[in-house]
């Protein structure tokens, strides 16, 4: 399943990221990577934006970034 499938309130944790080197390298800097849980904070009314927490860092992804972050769903630990 990909990130940009999971619902307010879930969470996943990063299994793979498919996308180019700079994209990842992006991710990287944000946090997301390999391993990491995000949290799914909120969704546009519009559905192209998404609002995750990874660690203590929100971050906004278009809906097209999160397509390419594959993901586990896991349980939340907030």
């Amino acid at each position: 399943m990909f990130l940009s499938e999971l619902q307010k309130g879930e969470c996943g944790k990063i299994i793979k990221i498919n996308s180019d080197s700079v994209l990842k390298a992006r991710f990287s800097s944000f946090g997301i990577t390999r391993g990491s849980i995000a949290y799914i904070i909120e969704q546009t009314i519009s559905k192209n934006t998404i609002e995750i927490r990874i660690q203590n860092t929100k971050i906004a992804l278009r809906i097209s970034e999160a397509k390419t972050i594959e993901v586990e769903k896991s349980e939340c630990k907030i």
